[in-house]
């Protein structure tokens, strides 16, 4: 306890929140990149359809993921960045990095993930491994007291 009886944060607060910080921006700024700079079609065109239009995907399907996809980072980023319905945010951004990392693959099977993928896999994994317990510095900590 700290003065006048408030709880002092934990390292491992500090700890989850840098990383949600982390996770949570990069996701962020990449759907504010795809949505707003990119512009949500012209994105879904160069990111999706162009560089998977001659694979067995359905053009349907393409379309689909690459206009959905900005807006999941954008508002699950956002979601971590505050720490409000962590574990939803943390899943539905997991469903990104599955989805990414499949049609990498499918593009290039000896595709590198050192990049990209692994550093967000980590923090992702490491944030979900954690739990809400210690992660003190959230909105939804706060909303439990």
């Amino acid at each position: 306890m700290g003065a006048g009886g408030m709880q002092v944060p934990s390292d491992r607060s500090w700890a989850l929140l840098i990383a949600r910080l982390i996770l949570g921006l990069i996701f962020f700024m990449s759907g504010i990149y795809k949505i707003f700079e990119m512009g949500l079609i012209a994105g879904a065109e160069r990111l999706f359809l162009e560089p998977y239009a001659d694979t067995f995907l359905p053009v349907w399907s393409l379309w689909a993921t690459g206009v959905t996809i900005p807006f999941v980072e954008l508002g699950a980023g956002l979601l971590v960045i505050l720490g409000l319905w962590r574990k939803p945010a943390y899943l539905a951004l997991g469903g990104v990095l599955v989805t990414v990392t499949f049609g990498h693959m499918l593009a290039n099977p000896f595709f590198s993930f050192h990049h990209d993928v692994f550093p967000r896999t980590a923090l992702l994994l490491f944030l979900l491994w954690m739990g809400p317990t210690d992660d003190t510095l959230s909105l939804d900590a706060l909303r439990r007291r």
